[in-house]
């Protein structure tokens, strides 16, 4: 790597020694990809940038538990998503209402094509049917099929065994695939 743009295990040794901008460098790469990991699952902004500055401070503080360097983007990752999880949950037995599920947000969309658009509508059509899912299938399916987790990972991650999670998995995608049939015209 070049001196302007450091590599990430140059960088975590410099964090380790409490370099403040070599801390900023590393929240500079990552911080886009773990807001948007947290958002999908919290449905939140702030509570998702609070979990992410969070994640990052655990993350700085643990640096010396993780084994291996190169590692760091997936192990910030595991930290992003534990938390959010566990935000999800507290928030799901206050049983509070997101604004965003009241009120409908009006965005200018000049200059985009038409197709994009439909693209658009058709994932957050998909996006509001994995909204009336169970709990365990809405958390089962966005770390399966957008967070990219196999199933081992989403065993250790939910507390179930490789059983469960293979079959939670397959009953929360007939459920969405019959959820969709109506709303998508198949």
């Amino acid at each position: 790597m070049t001196p302007n743009h450091p590599n990430i295990i140059d960088l975590l040794g410099q964090c380790k020694s409490g370099n403040q901008r070599a801390q900023m460098e590393v929240y500079n790469r990552y911080y886009k990809a773990m807001y948007n990991t947290s958002l999908r699952i919290v449905k939140d902004r702030f509570k998702a940038e609070d979990i992410m500055q969070e994640s990052f401070l655990n993350a700085f503080t643990k640096l010396d538990s993780l084994k291996e360097p190169a590692m760091f983007g997936p192990w910030l990752k595991r930290i992003v998503v534990n938390n959010s999880i566990y935000e999800y949950h507290k928030h799901q037995k206050n049983n509070d209402v997101p604004l965003e599920y009241v009120l409908y947000k009006v965005e200018d969309n000049q200059g985009v094509t038409e197709d994009y658009e439909w693209t658009n509508a058709k994932a957050a059509q998909i996006m509001e049917c994995m909204k009336s899912l169970k709990e365990n299938y809405q958390i089962g399916l966005t770390l399966f099929l957008i967070e990219g987790y196999d199933y081992e990972e989403i065993c250790e991650i939910m507390n179930i065994s490789y059983a469960n999670c293979r079959t939670m998995i397959s009953r929360a995608k007939d459920s969405l695939r019959q959820k969709l049939k109506p709303v998508m015209g198949y």
